[in-house]
């Protein structure tokens, strides 16, 4: 994996969304990590980068590792060119991932049709865009067909199941990665 400081990661919206899927003030995480608040909501902020050890510190404060807070690091600045033509090894030949890497987003291209039996529910929101053909979508008890160029927005939970309804049909799914805690916040008190 290397020295993180190599990496450019920002590890502050990891160390957030941990705490906040923990339910955890930052005062609290400060009393459990021996680290000051102030400088807790700096590396939040990505405006501090913490050491090795105050890393390890502020995992272990939330319950977790500094390999899984830097693996749920988002990269300061990143570009990624998936080509047409880079298959992917580990997914089936009707599938294709294009986006590589542990990200907040993930978005999968299928061709051609799909176990339509299957159920799925994804934790977090998704979007569905046909690029080519057409799909039925069955969600929330009612079925919805979708041609070239529609979408269909899924929020986090919604138990649903689809099918290609034309040969060669193309459906890009692109949802907030399952590792992400997308949890909408209620009013704060």
């Amino acid at each position: 994996m290397g020295d993180h400081k190599d990496q450019h990661l920002r590890v502050g919206t990891a160390v957030r969304r941990r705490r906040r899927a923990l339910e955890l003030t930052l005062a609290v995480v400060a009393e459990r990590s021996g680290l000051s608040v102030p400088f807790l909501s700096q590396i939040e902020n990505d405006r501090a980068r913490p050491s090795q050890s105050s890393l390890e510190k502020v995992a272990d404060a939330l319950r977790t590792t500094a390999v899984e807070l830097l693996a749920a690091a988002d990269p300061a600045c990143s570009v990624d060119v998936v080509r047409a033509e880079d298959p992917d090894p580990e997914l089936a030949p009707r599938v294709r991932s294009l986006v590589r890497g542990h990200h907040q987003m993930h978005a999968s291209e299928f061709t051609g049709d799909h176990d339509a039996g299957r159920e799925l529910q994804y934790r977090n929101d998704q979007l569905m865009f046909v690029t080519e053909g057409a799909v039925e979508i069955e969600a929330e008890g009612r079925a919805y067909r979708l041609g070239r160029g529609d979408t269909l927005y899924l929020t986090g939970g919604v138990r649903h199941r689809w099918r290609a309804t034309v040969p060669d049909t193309r459906l890009v799914v692109v949802a907030v990665s399952e590792h992400i805690e997308a949890v909408r916040e209620g009013p704060r008190r």
